[in-house]
């Protein structure tokens, strides 16, 4: 075997190592996120309160 084939052959040993990680960890993420359940929607808050006065020009009075 050529050295130009021994590179050749490590590179793609390389690519193939990093493919198999990354679809490893895409299974993992899968599995985890999967898990989580997503909750509904928050209520919304209802509007129509009463709004207080306050008295700020007038320290003397409480």
């Amino acid at each position: 075997m050529t050295r130009a084939e021994e590179v050749i052959e490590r590179a793609m040993a390389a690519v193939a190592a990093a493919r198999r990680q990354r679809e490893r960890h895409q299974e993992r993420r899968k599995q985890i996120f999967g898990r989580i359940q997503l909750s509904g929607p928050l209520p919304t808050l209802k509007r129509g309160g009463v709004q207080l006065s306050l008295r700020l020009d007038s320290p003397d009075q409480r």
